[in-house]
């Protein structure tokens, strides 16, 4: 302190000297009050102060200033507020500044371990450290340690505030039991106190383990009648549990107490045996055994024959006896009817066994088994029963009918049981030799027939002998066949409505009597034949005649050939074979098809489409009919042909005529075609001229081109006097002055009208009277201009409908 105010008392008093910050580079604790003070010296007026972040975020903070320092507080720290501040202080022009790095941890707490109440020895245990509420957590060690060993060394992973945990997996071992393992948290973050850097705790494990090391008492021999006890005790955490059983045969067992000893006070035989002592506790069990034998007289002698029944001469047999008793016994095994004191075996362990191997008749008769110590006796016996061999025959394949194909292989195979040394012999029918390959090996025999033939139809034996039996087994082979798939062959065309043949061949068939062909439509049944009734090998042919419909198109038929032989397998003794009725006949259904239907106008687009239908395909020929004659369009093989026109004009309105033809036939189909347009082209002229003299007559003549034809209406136009003309010729006599002007054509019909004017000059003579109107517009009416009139139109209108278009008479000068 003294050094700073001598410091003060040396800065010249002109301006501000130096600024002093402090703490500057302060750790605090969260939760704690930090404060910053920021102060000035030589200064002659009063300092100003202003605090600033340098790392762009609030400084949560509040600040108290005087004339030469400013306090900046902190009440309660927290993260946030690590920062980089700046205090700039200005005085009387000039500007200095200082700055201080805020740093925060916080470290309130000991560590907290969980996961030792309750550990499983010899299994991993996950231990937990945790550390609450660590600032910064990449700054906190958290160390594992066992009396001085550490185990493991963990460090947190960066981020705010949190809690900080590590894992330890642990193996304990009994003898872990009530030691005691450390979590020590160390925060190492530069500037925290030493005495709140580090805080650890201990935790005491509990360590559970299954019984172990078993201490059982030793084996224990007493005397029926006697007494015994056993003890049985071990280690284990929490206390093992006791239970007592004795062991059966077959895992078979019977508890007999839970406590660490037991007694028995009379023994008896049953008492013997093997005692199991089982220790348990939550974590597991254990057990150990001990064995107890009580000696006495023999018991459950028994005497056994293996295999058991009834024998057959040729089997091996084993007779073993057995007894139980403490000491052992001698075991002495006999025949009752064999001289007193003969042995077939004996033994001083309680067991003996004879074999018998092969057993014969001789060998039937009453076994004794008989075991003795010196406490007592026991016996038991047995009957022995040997039959003679039990021979039995099989014939593969089966007893029955065999049926073979020509040319292929047979194995016959007769094997024989109940007989360890049989003789076989083969006959065929009335006791014959056997043409065939004879191989016998031990208890099977085999003939073979390659290739088979016809003289190999016939009844075969096999016959066994074995000692003084004799078995038999029979089969019958039948030789066939049938090696092809039939074929359908047709020698002509099929045309509808005409009789043909169709023929169904099958080659190489024996035996040709018992085949049958069977000719099916989709319909049903169609006919039914039997093969020739003779032997050999034949080629058998059926031939089907009929005269297919048009119903009959695209139908199949089928012809089905059956081998009607004894056990030959139907996927060979029937087959068949089909074929698809494909008819011939003329052209039909031909027609005309015009898209799109209706009512055409002239510049539409249409398609005129023939179509037909025959088989085979045939020509097909679309022509436009013009007064008689045809014009070829378009033509084609195959079942239509289309012309398209685009754009349909007057010229193309006729008659359209389709025709197909193949050679089986023709036929025709025909339709109109009409063409709609309105007038145009439309002319007007007058005869003999346009100016006439008073009094003369005028012939007018409209032509226009349309369809369908037009009215014409001729009009005065100033006034409005108008005449109808069906042709378009209009006849106006004796003309006077008063016929001069302007006159309109109007030619119309439903699509459409167009119209023309034309001037009409009538000079006046002076020697004439003035004629009036109604004396001179003479329409052409009136019987005969009626009759020419209608017979021009009629005329003209047919001419029309052949042409496709309407044209109005051509007229001259002074024609009605």
């Amino acid at each position: 302190m003294a050094l700073t105010l001598m410091a003060m008392f040396i800065i010249p008093a002109a301006g501000l000297s130096w600024v002093s910050l402090s703490p500057k580079q302060p750790v605090w604790r969260a939760g704690d009050r930090g404060e910053l003070r920021c102060r000035a010296a030589g200064c002659p007026d009063e300092a100003s102060f202003s605090w600033t972040s340098l790392e762009d975020k609030p400084l949560y903070s509040a600040a108290t200033s005087n004339a030469s320092e400013s306090t900046l507080s902190f009440e309660r720290v927290r993260p946030q507020h690590e920062n980089l501040v700046l205090c700039r202080v200005t005085c009387g022009g000039q500007t200095k500044q200082q700055r201080a790095k805020i740093r925060v941890y916080s470290f309130p707490k000991e560590p907290e371990i969980t996961g030792s109440e309750e550990m499983l020895a010899g299994e991993d245990n996950t231990l937990t450290c945790t550390v609450p509420d660590v600032y910064p957590p990449e700054n906190l060690r958290i160390t594992w340690l066992q009396g001085e060993t550490v185990l493991l060394e963990e460090v947190g992973k960066e981020g705010p505030m949190t809690n900080v945990s590590s894992k330890y997996a642990y193996h304990p071992t009994a003898d872990d039991d009530g030691t005691a393992i450390t979590c020590r948290a160390s925060h190492d973050l530069e500037g925290v106190p030493a005495d709140q850097s580090s805080k650890e705790t201990s935790a005491i494990l509990n360590v559970l383990y299954a019984p172990e090391d078993i201490r059982i008492s030793e084996a224990t021999v007493v005397q029926e009648g006697g007494s015994f006890t056993l003890t049985c005790e071990a280690d284990g955490k929490p206390k093992p549990e006791i239970q007592w059983r004795k062991l059966g045969e077959g895992g078979h067992s019977v508890t007999l107490g839970r406590n660490g000893s037991l007694v028995v006070l009379e023994a008896m035989p049953s008492h013997a045996g093997e005692y199991e002592c089982e220790m348990s506790n939550a974590v597991g069990r254990k057990a150990a055994s001990v064995r107890v034998a009580v000696q006495g007289p023999p018991r459950n002698t028994s005497i056994v024959v293996s295999p058991g029944g009834e024998l057959t001469e040729g089997d091996r047999v084993t007779i073993s006896c057995h007894s139980q008793a403490v000491p052992a016994a001698r075991v002495v095994l006999r025949r009752v009817s064999d001289p007193p004191g003969s042995e077939l075996g004996s033994s001083h362990d309680s067991s003996v066994s004879v074999t018998l191997s092969p057993v014969g008749p001789a060998d039937a008769g009453m076994y004794e088994c008989e075991a003795s110590n010196r406490f007592g006796s026991q016996k038991h016996s047995a009957v022995l029963h040997v039959a003679a061999f039990p021979l039995e025959v099989d014939l593969s394949p089966g007893d029955g009918v065999i049926a073979v194909e020509m040319g292929s292989s047979l194995l016959l195979s007769c094997g024989a049981t109940g007989c360890p040394n049989p003789t076989f012999f083969w006959k065929s029918r009335l006791d014959g030799p056997v043409r065939s390959q004879v191989e016998s090996r031990g208890a099977l025999s085999t003939l073979l027939l390659t290739p088979a033939e016809l003289m190999d139809d016939s009844a075969y034996t096999c016959e066994v002998h074995c000692g003084s039996v004799r078995r038999s087994r029979h089969t019958e082979i039948k030789v066939f066949s049938f090696p092809t798939d039939p074929v359908i062959e047709s020698a002509e065309a099929l045309v509808e409505g005409q009789r043909a043949a169709i023929r169904c061949a099958v080659r190489d068939v024996f035996p040709a009597g018992l085949l049958q062909i069977q000719w099916l439509h989709q319909n049903g049944d169609v006919l039914l034949e039997d093969g020739p009734f003779d032997g050999g090998l034949r080629n058998v042919t059926s031939t089907l005649s009929f005269a297919p419909g048009s119903g009959d198109q695209g139908k199949r038929i089928t012809c089905r050939v059956t081998l009607n032989v004894e056990a030959v397998p139907r996927n060979q003794s029937e087959k068949s074979v089909s074929t698809t009725i494909n008819l011939h006949y003329p052209p039909r259904n031909t027609s005309i098809v015009v898209s799109p239907a209706g009512e055409l106008k002239e510049g539409d687009h249409v398609t005129v489409t023939c179509v037909s239908y025959g088989a085979p395909a045939g020509r097909i020929t679309l022509r436009r009919v013009s007064e008689g004659h045809g014009a070829h369009l378009q033509s084609s093989s195959g079942t239509s042909v289309s012309v398209t026109l685009s754009p349909a004009r007057l010229v193309d309105a006729g008659l359209y005529e389709c025709e197909a033809s193949n050679p089986y036939g023709t036929q025709k189909a025909k339709t109109q075609l009409n063409v709609k347009a309105p007038p145009r082209n439309t002319t007007v002229e007058v005869f003999p001229s346009r100016q006439v003299q008073e009094g003369q007559n005028i012939t007018i003549c409209c032509r226009s081109i349309s369809f369908p034809p037009p009215a014409v209406i001729l009009k005065k136009m100033d006034t409005g006097k108008e005449l109808y003309s069906p042709d378009g010729t209009f006849l106006l006599l004796n003309l006077t002055t008063n016929d001069t002007g302007s006159y309109l054509v109007n030619v119309t019909n439903d699509l459409g009208y167009e119209t023309e004017i034309f001037v009409l000059q009538v000079m006046e003579r002076s020697s004439s009277p003035q004629p009036r109107w109604h004396e001179f517009i003479v329409p052409a009416v009136g019987l005969v201009t009626t009759v020419t009139t209608a017979s021009l139109i009629i005329h003209y209108l047919r001419k029309a409908r052949m042409k496709g278009s309407y044209e109005l008479a051509k007229c001259t000068a002074g024609a009605v």
